[in-house]
């Protein structure tokens, strides 16, 4: 398969070292380009729907990052974007988990179960951090149209259903942005299942300049293997 035909053209971003994206865990961060939903209020928007303006890490540099690395590390995150709308995703995961020997945690919207449930039930993820973006009334407004509230309460529900029969594998977040109210915020942890708390999170307004000038942070990972 032609790599650039494939998902790892979608591997456009690293972070060498994280200390917040997996609770308890220092691990990196890959992150990989597009995404399924049209969020106002993304503050990576040019990695969900621009990831050609950014920075491209090939396979070999993802692989030699890992051999070099992973042994300080406790754990490796695959962000977005929207992971699961990357073409042959398994492919990526399995070459991580085969390459640094680590857990692995994918973070994701929620709203492709099924990608979510196959990949949980190939073992080629440990952790999966779900965001629950508030109640799904207002998923229209919160996804730029992208998702009707029908649609949201049916992808979620299966989501929680996956997380009551692995309750290790799952946790949920929302970030509060500007248009929910607190009554919202309560709204969707009543969603979620017993025993799951809902993670709040600090809303960081776009910035037009911010995905190039995190792109720049993100060295190429040429430099972070010598």
């Amino acid at each position: 398969m032609n790599e650039l035909s494939s998902g790892w053209n979608h591997l456009r971003g690293i972070e060498p070292l994280s200390l917040c994206d997996w609770p308890g865990k220092s691990c990196c961060v890959f992150f990989l380009g597009g995404c399924n939903l049209n969020c106002p209020t993304c503050h990576n928007f040019d990695m969900a729907w621009n990831m050609e303006r950014l920075h491209l890490l090939s396979r070999e540099d993802m692989k030699s990052f890992l051999r070099n690395r992973a042994k300080w590390l406790d754990g490796v995150t695959i962000t977005g974007g929207e992971p699961t709308t990357v073409p042959n995703l398994g492919e990526i995961l399995y070459e991580v988990r085969q390459v640094s020997k680590l857990p692995i945690k994918m973070d994701s919207n929620g709203m492709l179960p099924d990608i979510l449930e196959d990949i949980l039930q190939q073992g080629l993820a440990d952790m999966f951090a779900v965001d629950v973006k508030g109640p799904y009334e207002k998923y229209p407004a919160l996804t730029g149209q992208a998702v009707t509230a029908e649609a949201a309460q049916k992808n979620l529900e299966r989501i929680f259903e996956l997380a009551e029969a692995n309750p290790k594998a799952f946790y949920f977040r929302l970030t509060k942005v500007p248009i929910l109210t607190d009554e919202d915020v309560e709204t969707a942890k009543s969603y979620l299942p017993d025993g799951f708390e809902l993670t709040i999170q600090n809303y960081i307004p776009p910035r037009r300049d911010h995905a190039h000038a995190d792109n720049e942070a993100r060295r190429p990972v040429g430099d972070l293997v010598d």
